[in-house]
């Protein structure tokens, strides 16, 4: 209820944001007519188009995105068409004779005549046009949103919480309509100007049209906002706790001869491909204990839990245990079932894993964590969960059960796991900067003067000083939904963190080739303190879609500012995570 609450007040505030303004001149196009048979019907269309164009865009994939960029293409076309009607009534007259046997008179009602008993089809029209251009900016809550709607896949929720925030935008547009059209009447009245004022909004519909074409609508126009959101709803965010899921572990304290049973196992049915064995059925595993593990390779958290999985994978094989990497994806390239291939085989995978692009699998489990690790008995039964880093005694101690109660003899004895490099257990102790992800879908902190220029060009200055968390860019970027794209070379980062290590999930340019790239912690090389992916000089390669290592403190662990310059021009930067 709280995530539907604060969907709405999102939407409500992006009335402040510049990304509404190219929609405002086709709201007030209609504010001196009747609301309710006008503004009404206009605000109704744009709500619940926008919410299922974001449920597709959110859970369809590419071909979704793809069809909504031909609904934009029309919808352009025929609001461009509105708005000559505004300014050339004569044109409106010529165009729209044709149609009148079909009773629509798009031109004569669009430009706000009202009459009573007029049909509310051509203010609907104009709200489901409107619907599809409408590219609101995407604050904290809207991100919160579109990651809930991807992660649950197509459901009443997602649809629902997508709604919520249009309805919110509507709610606030609504206002404004009925206050502007009071405003609109009072100017006819004491100016006689109706022909002026309605050529006026002619010109206005244009020019948000021609905005609209010309993407000004998510680049330029975000440098212009008086009023940023964001800050207001990173507080609501914080207010009601509803911020992004990391994943919290489970009780450690549970009884062993005691564990409860939480349900049936899932089907193992929707992977897009099955990697180390064919693919694997409940039934075909029925009399083994399986342990689910839900990961994605370039998730650090999943990575420093990894070396305990294949370690249980490898120790108890021969007691019944079968272990299944489910691999579902953050990042769009986690997708690509070559690079997950590669992925397997670097970190020395061999069981079982499936590969959920779509997942399938996750939303069969009710997932909603990296990594997530289930327990199934011998029966088939799910008899225990636990989310995130951490408790690996209790888990092996559950495995263990599980195999005693399936009739096999194991000891009580834990593995021993000493591994180097971003799979090392972290330093959790001492860590006080937050995962933080550099696409303009849920970025957070930054502090670059302008803010991010969202798919547009544009040339940074990094901020003179950082507070700790805050990071900005420098030098010529393009910043997308999920990533940030370093466009030319001597493109920098810079990051004020408090961590042992720090990695970044980095990729090289389209064609593959690697990158060189160079660290700097404080504007010195790194030398004893550099991760295991760059050398003592900061001095490393871009080889692959991945998680790098690029900074481990041997010292005292304090605020430290760290700086990556890409050195060739195309280098992709995703996510800082920190242990």
């Amino acid at each position: 209820m709280i995530l539907f609450l604060l969907a709405y007040l999102g939407g409500v505030l992006t009335i402040l944001s510049p990304c509404i303004l190219p929609v405002l001149p086709f709201v007030f196009a209609r504010s001196d007519a009747a609301f309710v048979r006008n503004g009404l019907p206009l605000l109704a269309g744009m709500a619940l188009t926008f919410a299922a164009v974001a449920s597709l865009a959110a859970v369809g994939g590419g071909w979704a995105v793809q069809a909504n960029s031909y609904g934009r293409s029309a919808a352009v076309v025929l609001l461009g068409v509105f708005g000559l009607t505004l300014l050339f009534p004569h044109f409106g007259d010529r165009l729209m004779a044709p149609l009148v046997s079909l009773g629509s008179r798009l031109s004569e009602r669009a430009s706000g005549s009202g009459q009573a008993g007029g049909s509310i089809i051509p203010s609907l029209l104009l709200g489901i046009a409107t619907g599809l251009l409408w590219a609101p900016c995407a604050g904290p809550i809207l991100g919160i949103v579109l990651t809930v709607a991807a992660l649950s896949g197509a459901s009443a929720r997602t649809s629902l919480l997508l709604l919520a925030y249009a309805l919110g935008a509507a709610s606030s547009l609504g206002v404004a309509l009925l206050i502007g059209g009071k405003v609109f009447a009072m100017m006819k009245k004491s100016l006689g100007a109706s022909q002026w004022i309605r050529r006026g909004l002619g010109l206005a519909l244009l020019c948000g049209v021609a905005a609209i074409a010309l993407r000004l609508d998510t680049g330029v126009l975000t440098q212009l906002s008086l009023a940023s959101t964001s800050k207001v709803e990173q507080a609501l965010i914080d207010r009601f706790g509803a911020g992004s899921e990391n994943a919290a572990a489970s009780p450690g304290d549970i009884r062993l001869d005691m564990l409860p049973v939480e349900g049936q196992m899932p089907a193992l049915t929707g992977a897009v491909e099955w990697l180390n064995s064919p693919p694997l059925s409940t039934e075909a595993l029925r009399g083994k204990v399986v342990l689910v593990d839900f990961w994605t390779y370039s998730c650090i958290n999943c990575l420093r839990s990894l070396p305990y999985v294949r370690a249980w994978a490898a120790k108890y094989k021969d007691d019944g245990l079968v272990v299944i990497g489910v691999h579902t994806p953050e990042f769009a390239f986690e997708k690509e079932v070559p690079n997950v291939r590669q992925a397997v085989k670097d970190l020395q995978v061999d069981y079982p894993v499936a590969v959920d692009n779509d997942f399938a699998i996750w939303r069969a489990f009710g997932n909603r964590y990296w990594p997530a690790h289930f327990f199934i008995d011998a029966q088939g039964r799910i008899r225990h969960h636990h989310f995130g880093e951490g408790e690996y005694a209790t888990s092996e101690a559950v495995i263990q059960q599980l195999l005693r109660e399936a009739g096999h003899s194991v000891g009580a004895g834990a593995v021993a796991v000493r591994e180097q490099g971003a799979q090392a257990e972290a330093d959790l102790a001492d860590v006080r900067s937050p995962e933080t992800y550099l696409g303009y879908a849920r970025a957070e902190r930054f502090a670059s003067a302008g803010g991010e220029v969202h798919d547009a060009v544009r040339d940074y200055a990094a901020p003179a000083k950082l507070a700790l968390n805050e990071w900005g860019l420098a030098g010529r970027w393009q910043v997308a939904d999920e990533r940030a794209q370093a466009v030319a070379a001597g493109a920098r980062i810079v990051f004020r963190f408090h961590a042992r290590d720090l990695h970044l999930v980095l990729a090289p340019a389209e064609n593959g080739k690697p990158m060189r790239i160079r660290v700097r912690i404080d504007g010195h090389e790194p030398l004893a303190d550099h991760g295991a992916d760059i050398d003592e000089h900061g001095e490393g390669l871009i080889a692959g879609e991945r998680l790098y290592q690029l900074v481990r403190q041997q010292g005292a662990i304090g605020d430290r500012t760290f700086e990556i310059e890409f050195l060739d021009a195309g280098g992709k930067a995703y996510a800082f995570t920190f242990g």
